[in-house]
């Protein structure tokens, strides 16, 4: 059937609810906005499905939400008894809907006698992560669109480790996801299926989740002294980060501020543009607030609580709001300043980073003789290498970090965790109070014994019912357009992910990655400066990152000017 038809199928079906017969109608006669709802299918992708939320394939609603859990119920019970039994963990963040669509996953879970363990409220996704491994559950679903706009939701699936499921077993799940034509066929539980299924999480879980943040504080005597009178200002972003991010930083010994105006649940979220703690005007009421009472630190969580932004005050007393990379070069050399200083840090400690993470990272390793793994973007990948190294020991994970606020310290997750992140910013604040400096003085220090490196990148939105493989072909031109500089900078080598290969652009000669697959161009430059080329794997963006390493801010900011104008050119928007 076209999408006209597909349409009319949905509107005249018997078995839809009246706020869907009520959407479609008022779209009737409307040949674009039909199209975009019912011209495709929302993608499941490694990442699960996100989408805007409204009625139509194409879309987040809980009919795709019940289609996919349908799915996802027939992988499981291919797994057999066990895994039915041990069910599916289920949360869900503050978004529109996120409740409904939790609930509706449960439903369809246990109208296939799989257990589904779901949260009484919100909870972020480390939580959730942590979660599925606490109940040792097959699987765990997360309700969420991340930092995504208000009009967004999203679904994420979780393996039996606690990380984003395998592409491997997504791929299975998505081919059984693709047999169900039927979007209103999903089954429902019976009385007594819902009953006994569909069970709800106790508390004594979250209390385990914060026993196990506990172990992880690095500095309990700085915190003593100074946590109380700490001048910290904390907005959860009207998200679900509010209730775990006091409780851990209560239970430690720290003073919070909450910005109370966005501690409220509001799925407009009408107190911002867009709930990204990345971006500095999110974290304006914070700022502001924080100027009133005399603070120097702002954090604040987006609506899953995974990734943290942070704003210091610098050293003219303005608030500058800290990138992603900022944060994580300032978090790791914290972390392995301490073990160091404790002498607790593991022979054989690792670090993992997504590859379009900042440079500086590798010299911080190198100084503390710390293994350094690089691997794609996405935090599964992440979770990836500390299940392996549960099983082979030959690595300690110590700390993971992406440059979009994504950071992980222990293995309780396999997933960002800003509730964590939280914990360790907050308390690294009072250890540098301890040492008369400010955060920002210390990342300046990092700067004079590094070397100055400038991270950013920048998005290029695609819109329409193709934009997702409209980006993929953008990459795909990048492979064989040859590149031997970008305006001041000579090209060394020119990693294609897709094909796991790197090729030494002066010998010709080529080597394996040793690299997950994905469709990305990395161009690596003489001076360990770098430029990466990726579609967003979660919304219609094409992303490029640059890393660019000078002796100074300045010096770097013109240089990046003069990257970002060759790059746009070979690329061509």
């Amino acid at each position: 059937m076209g999408y006209t038809e597909i349409y009319e199928s949905w509107l005249n079906d018997k078995r839809i609810s009246e706020e869907a017969k009520t959407e479609l109608t008022a779209i009737k006669g409307n040949k674009e906005e039909i199209e975009y709802r019912f011209g495709a299918e929302l993608q499941f992708g490694t990442a699960g499905m996100r989408g805007i939320i409204g009625f139509g394939t194409n879309m987040m609603n809980v009919y795709t939400v019940k289609r996919a859990t349908q799915g996802l119920a027939e992988f499981i019970k291919t797994k057999g008894a066990q895994a039915m039994e041990r069910g599916v963990a289920i949360s869900y963040d503050t978004r529109l809907k996120s409740d409904e669509f939790a609930r509706a996953a449960a439903e369809v879970l246990a109208a296939n006698n799989i257990y589904a363990h779901l949260y009484p409220m919100e909870h972020p996704v480390p939580m959730l992560s942590f979660a599925v491994r606490e109940l040792n559950a097959f699987a765990g679903i997360m309700v969420t669109a991340s930092h995504n706009p208000k009009q967004y939701n999203g679904y994420k699936v979780y393996g039996e480790d606690g990380a984003q499921m395998s592409p491997e077993d997504t791929a299975v799940v998505v081919d059984f996801i693709q047999k169900i034509t039927d979007y209103m066929g999903a089954p429902a539980p019976t009385e007594e299926q819902a009953k006994k299924y569909i069970v709800t999480i106790s508390t004594e879980v979250d209390k385990k989740y914060y026993q196990e943040l506990e172990k992880l504080t690095l500095s309990k005597q700085a915190v003593k002294k100074f946590g109380k009178d700490l001048r910290l200002v904390y907005t959860p972003v009207h998200g679900s980060g509010y209730i775990p991010v006091t409780t851990i930083l209560k239970k430690i010994g720290i003073n919070a501020t909450v910005v109370e105006e966005q501690a409220k649940k509001d799925v407009e979220f009408s107190t911002v543009e867009v709930p990204n703690p990345e971006f500095k005007e999110t974290l304006s009421m914070g700022i502001k607030y924080a100027e009133k009472i005399g603070a120097t630190v702002v954090f604040g969580t987006d609506p899953d609580s995974d990734r943290l932004g942070v704003a210091v005050q610098n050293n003219n007393g303005e608030f500058e709001a800290l990138s992603g990379n900022q944060v994580g070069i300032l978090l790791l050399d914290y972390i392995l300043t301490r073990l160091k200083e404790e002498n607790a840090l593991p022979e054989n400690a690792a670090v993992v980073k997504s590859f379009v993470t900042t440079g500086m990272a590798r010299a911080i390793c190198e100084k503390f003789g710390v293994t350094l793994f690089e691997v794609p973007v996405g935090f599964k990948f992440i979770g990836e290498k500390i299940k392996i190294w549960e099983k082979t020991h030959e690595y300690t994970y110590v700390f993971g970090f992406e440059e979009s606020c994504g950071y992980l310290r222990g293995t309780h997750a396999r997933d960002k965790d800003a509730v964590v992140a939280s914990m360790l910013c907050a308390e690294m604040v009072c250890y540098y109070t301890s040492k008369n400096k400010t955060v920002y003085q210390r990342l300046q220090e990092i700067y004079e014994s590094y070397g100055y490196v400038l991270d950013c990148n920048i998005s290029i939105p695609f819109k329409g019912l193709h934009a997702m493989d409209d980006m993929n072909k953008v990459v795909d031109g990048l492979k064989v357009k040859p590149a031997t500089e970008f305006d001041i900078y000579k090209v060394a080598a020119v990693r294609d992910y897709s094909k796991n290969v790197r090729i030494d652009v002066v010998t010709g000669k080529t080597s394996e990655i040793g690299s997950p697959l994905t469709n990305c161009v990395y161009y690596e430059l003489v001076n360990g400066s770098f430029i990466c080329v990726r579609p967003s794997g979660t919304e219609p963006k094409l992303k490029i990152y640059f890393s660019v390493k000078m002796q100074n801010k300045k010096d770097a900011e013109l240089a990046l000017e003069k990257m970002q104008a060759a790059a746009k050119k070979l690329i061509g928007v």
